[in-house]
């Protein structure tokens, strides 16, 4: 008898994975490609969304060519949350602005004066920053007239992904649609008063389905870009980080877990639409309709590593055989430094930063550095400072009033053994990972099983697929050394952000802005 496989396309901001999952959650075969971004200019991020069509087919083809007697049951897609697709009368793209672009600060204050930033807090549950959608659209027709006119339609990149396999519409998820800004996330509908007080045509945004739902097959040209089999079912996913936490097995109220990817984000599920006293972080709607989740945003988390990893460490990249083994080789470096990486401390705000400080102008540096200093320290401080600003986000939730007492930690970073210590040490909790570190990957295969019927839920998918690991336990004398190294970190930015050294680096490296193209 064939095995029955399950497909996960996790379409990331640096890459994508396309993994093929047994329902026990075993990986049958996977396969990954790299890409890039583009960066018209400083603040801004860009990608070409043909460009991942065609990695994501490359690895889908890949990963089926290990397929021999198998038969796949079902395909569903995570992808990044908050990057908008503009789309023309005929469904083509004309340009993608990233989740991480920051050109929309202007706008994201103009909704603050013309709308209130509580409001739209209450509404959206989303703190008001550049980072969602509404200000990027805002800024476009502003700023790029002929861009806009030429657009009908907007979807984010799950949508547009299941489109070009086979959905016959560009559909949303509740998850995801949370980051439109025009989402009410209590009464899960487009806001009327948003998309009245901002006169936002409803009828260029996409269709909402809940996760699971079939939309379409694999076509005989699509069987020929991937290798799935023709009439294959295309089912609903969710965003990258709400499939990360259901591919980590976080389905019950209360649970709690950490993904670091390009960016990183901590996830606690709730079984109402709460709303955080202080405005700090973000709730939106779990994989599982009638959850909801409490979550914490970060702009660049390995993503910041895989920076020093091409710009810093490019002696080591140049000597490894792959990317892969260059990590592995800083991972080692890491290990020969101590806590606290001889005094230097890495600000991890290379993307501005979110939550809680939620100041799109903040930017990343080293501080503390000597002569004395070497690479391998920089590397150290940088894990340190990217898991310090996790801490900064778990504390923001603890004042808040929820409590946790162990994280599943998830994503790429969970590779380095190194790196899943310090987080240990750092939030000085227990932290478990799993045995499919992409969990965002394994959450759109969940999402697909449920939906082709092989799980009677989510939840029962979760639990039938998702294994943990190994736990890490904290280190009590690291712990105390970085509870001090948390109150500098915090220090270090209060000192920066009370000034205007930060809106003084953005004005000094902006160019002469004409029209976008």
């Amino acid at each position: 008898m064939s095995k029955q496989l399950l497909a996960g396309i996790d379409v990331g901001t640096t890459g994508v994975k396309t993994i093929l999952f047994e329902a026990d959650g075993t990986v049958f075969a996977s396969a990954y490609q790299e890409y890039g971004c583009i960066y018209p200019q400083p603040g801004w991020v860009e990608q070409d969304p043909e460009m991942l069509l065609d990695a994501i087919y490359a690895t889908c083809r890949q990963a089926m060519s290990a397929v021999e007697g198998a038969q796949v049951a079902g395909i569903s897609v995570s992808a990044q949350r908050s990057s908008a697709i503009l789309l023309d009368d005929s469904g083509h793209a004309l340009k993608m602005i990233s989740w991480l672009d920051n050109r929309a600060v202007e706008q994201s204050d103009e909704i603050a004066a013309r709308f209130g930033a509580e409001r739209f807090y209450q509404i959206t549950g989303l703190p008001l920053c550049a980072t969602w959608i509404l200000p990027k659209l805002l800024h476009t027709r502003k700023n790029a007239s002929e861009l806009w006119r030429r657009t009908r339609r907007v979807c984010q990149l799950h949508d547009f992904v299941l489109h070009a396999l086979g959905a016959d519409d560009f559909y949303g998820n509740e998850a995801e649609a949370g980051f439109w800004g025009l989402w009410d996330n209590q009464n899960l509908c487009y806001s009327d008063d948003l998309l009245r007080a901002f006169s936002i045509d409803r009828t260029m945004l996409p269709e909402i389905r809940r996760t699971g739902e079939q939309v379409g097959t694999i076509s005989t040209d699509v069987s020929e870009k991937t290798g799935f089999p023709l009439g294959t079912p295309l089912c609903i996913g969710v965003g990258d980080q709400n499939s990360a936490a259901l591919g980590a097995g976080v389905v019950e109220p209360g649970a709690v877990s950490i993904s670091l990817g390009t960016g990183g984000l901590a996830t606690i599920v709730l079984d109402g639409c709460y709303r955080d006293p202080m405005c700090q972080s973000m709730v939106t709607s779990h994989a599982i309709h009638g959850l909801w989740t409490f979550e914490g945003l970060q702009n660049a988390a390995a993503g910041a590593y895989r920076w020093f990893r091409d710009e810093i460490a490019a002696l080591e990249k140049t000597q490894a055989e792959n990317p892969g083994a260059a990590y592995e080789m800083l991972n080692h470096m890491i290990e020969q430094t101590p806590v606290g990486a001889h005094g230097l401390i890495m600000m991890p705000y290379f993307a501005g930063s979110a939550a809680p400080r939620w100041n799109a102008l903040a930017r990343g540096g080293f501080v503390g550095l000597t002569l004395a200093h070497t690479r391998s320290d920089m590397a150290r401080a940088c894990v340190e400072g990217i898991t310090l600003e996790q801490k900064d986000i778990l504390q923001s939730m603890k004042n808040a009033g929820k409590t946790f007492s162990y994280v599943r930690i998830v994503g790429g970073a969970t590779k380095s053994e190194v790196w899943n210590q310090i987080q240990a040490d750092v939030y000085g909790l227990p932290c478990e990972t799993l045995a499919v570190s992409d969990a965002a990957a394994l959450g759109a295969a969940i999402s697909a099983g449920y939906g082709v019927g092989v799980f009677a839920s989510l939840k029962e998918g979760a639990e039938r697929m998702v294994q943990v690991k190994k736990r890490y336990e904290p280190n009590s004398e690291n712990t105390q050394k970085y509870e001090k190294l948390y109150d500098i970190y915090c220090e270090l930015y209060e000192a920066l952000a009370k000034t205007t050294v930060y809106q003084k680096m953005a004005e000094f490296s902006l160019p002469t802005q004409g029209e976008e193209q």
